[in-house]
């Protein structure tokens, strides 16, 4: 199967960028602090997705 032109571009990307993120959830609420946010980027054209969630502590 070949590539779609530009596919390496959009996977140097997504590399540097990152594919998974954990986010600290206290009491129900993310607990992010005063400066981190989240984005959301898309870099190779719209897709279908998946969420995996995990949950892990007490």
């Amino acid at each position: 199967m070949a590539a779609r032109p530009l596919h390496y571009r959009y996977a140097l990307k997504s590399l540097l960028v990152h594919h998974q993120v954990i986010l600290p959830v206290t009491a129900g609420k993310l607990d992010l602090g005063p400066w981190p946010q989240v984005f959301y980027a898309e870099f190779d054209g719209q897709r279908r997705k998946r969420v995996i969630i995990k949950v892990m502590g007490e």
